[in-house]
């Protein structure tokens, strides 16, 4: 990093266990109102698209919308940490979560219900980027995995909780999908009052100025690629003006971000982070853990609604599995890696675990029966369980403590990045597929009203024949995403071995930080 860092305090005295613990217990509060938020609407989001007669690329863009908002929020977030109270900002990013939350309970429209999908995107992002930093400041990387494990299990119980609540909340006349919304904001002023009785950290600040011109070229190049994924092939033709015009200005925007990230002071994206082998691998397999994740797994709630016929409550009851998978295999790994210091075997694991399970959900259809369906999305949840979290802990744990702001920025933004993409690419290949199936069974008139890139059909308003090609249609096409998703998987996997497995230090950020400042450093080659 090219700011030179003010003088820093005497190391910190090393945090007991159990402060650590209440330190943390407004921060998994806060992730857990971000995670209930997305699972309670990703539930609820079949039932909302058509009482506000929204399309497939309607539906894609509400869970995009929140998601390149957090991807380009999350570095503006980190940069804001090297100049504000971590705490403070976590408590606004929880305030604008609570903003969004209100503006989505009341929508009209789908309009109105994107927008504040962007605005909670934006609380996201500052979760995101600060959570895991302050995690890093006060926490060791040796001991890291225990909590991480801590973090797994909150993240799983709120995943768990959200399609229940959600199903319950939509089924329920007197309440409906509206109150999926209304729901969390009690949750997050808890968490914003839990921050501001446990949360106690040191200002250390560093003169940095906010590249607001290379986060603007950022996001608008991917929202340009983005449009262009979701509306290429349903509104207008792959090759076409429009085609031409969107990648065309994609890629310039990108170019100049990349122009613009080399040449100012304090950039959005350190290019010279990159230089740390590590951070390289461990963010490309971020990008790519993020496509296969994301991009497979949005829509499962979809098929289990229109393909398979469950109701909300039933539709979040079938995706356990896939939930309990992740919150073991998360919470054993941190256990495991905390006690012996071995952590590459579980990247390993997680990727050759997480491509099985995307292969094997690409074989799903209306006839699969649940116990083998249950197995696969295990499976997934396993892979994905062993993988993600210990991404970041391996760049942490690489990377001087001056840049762990930087580090964890990074891999966060890449990895949304990748569910962005991921969510508007394989959404675009979900409705082109349930197109093509329903020409096929109802022929192209029929298919128009039916579906596919159009409107999503209300299964209830359907003659018995065309509503069982309609769920023939979704089972398909949703198998055909996991078949897609399955090659970014392995891929992350072949990026995974290339990774060095490096002793975990046995200091906190905090610590490091003190240690560091006294001595002159140079980035990590």
């Amino acid at each position: 990093m090219s700011a030179a860092l003010t003088p820093a305090p005497e190391a910190p005295p090393s945090m007991t266990r159990r402060q650590i613990i209440q330190a943390m217990s407004g921060l998994m509060a806060g992730m857990f109102v971000a995670i209930l938020a997305s699972t309670v609407v990703a539930n609820a989001l079949p039932r909302i698209i058509t009482d506000l007669h929204g399309s497939q690329s309607s539906y894609t863009w509400v869970v995009t919308a929140e998601l390149l908002a957090m991807t380009a929020t999350v570095p503006i977030w980190g940069k804001l940490s090297d100049l504000y109270d971590k705490k403070l900002l976590i408590q606004l990013s929880l305030g604008m979560f609570v903003i969004g939350s209100l503006v989505a309970g009341f929508s009209d429209s789908v309009t109105v219900l994107i927008v504040s999908r962007v605005v909670q995107g934006i609380g996201a992002g500052g979760l995101t980027a600060l959570a895991q930093v302050v995690m890093a400041s006060i926490i060791p990387p040796r001991e890291l995995g225990r909590y991480s494990g801590m973090f797994g299990a909150v993240f799983a119980v709120g995943t768990v909780a959200g399609p229940l609540i959600g199903g319950v909340l939509v089924d329920t006349s007197w309440l409906g999908w509206r109150w999926c919304f209304f729901i969390g904001v009690p949750f997050a002023l808890l968490a914003i009052v839990l921050l501001q009785l446990t949360l106690d950290l040191p200002v250390v600040r560093r003169k940095v100025k906010i590249d607001y011109l290379g986060a603007f070229l950022i996001m608008a190049g991917v929202s340009a690629l983005l449009l262009w994924i979701t509306l290429a092939g349903s509104r207008f033709d792959w090759w076409s003006w429009q085609t031409g015009a969107l990648v065309t200005a994609g890629v310039v925007l990108i170019v100049l971000a990349v122009l613009v990230e080399s040449r100012v002071e304090e950039p959005m994206i350190p290019l010279d982070i990159f230089r740390n082998r590590t951070v390289a691998l461990t963010t490309v397999a971020s990008l790519l853990v993020g496509v296969a994740m994301f991009g497979g797994t949005v829509f499962l709630s979809q098929y289990f609604q229109i393909s398979l016929g469950k109701s909300p409550t039933v539709a979040g009851l079938m995706s356990l599995p896939m939930i309990l998978g992740l919150m073991v295999s998360t919470t054993v790994a941190g256990q495991i890696i905390t006690r012996t210091g071995k952590w590459k075997g579980f990247l390993i694991a997680g990727g050759v675990i997480m491509t099985a399970g995307m292969g094997l959900l690409a074989t799903i259809g209306t006839d699969t029966p649940f116990w083998l369906l249950a197995l696969y999305m295990a499976v997934l949840g396993i892979g994905v369980g062993m993988l993600m979290q210990n991404l970041v802990l391996a760049a942490q744990n690489d990377v001087p403590a001056a840049e762990l702001g930087a580090a964890t920025s990074v891999l966060s933004f890449f990895r949304s990045l990748g569910g962005a993409i991921g969510t508007s690419a394989l959404g675009a290949v979900l409705a082109h597929q349930v197109t093509k199936e329903l020409e096929k069974g109802l022929g192209g008139a029929a298919a128009a009203g039916g579906g596919g890139s159009h409107a999503i059909p209300d299964l209830t308003a359907l003659p018995a024949q065309a509503r069982e090609v309609v769920e023939q249609a979704y089972g398909h096409a949703t198998a055909d995403v996991f078949l897609v998703g399955a090659p970014f998987a392995f891929l992350a996997l072949v990026v995974v071995l290339f990774i060095k497995e490096k002793p975990l230090r046995t200091q906190s950020g905090l610590e490091r930080l003190a240690k560091e400042s006294k001595q002159p450093f140079t980035p990590s080659p």
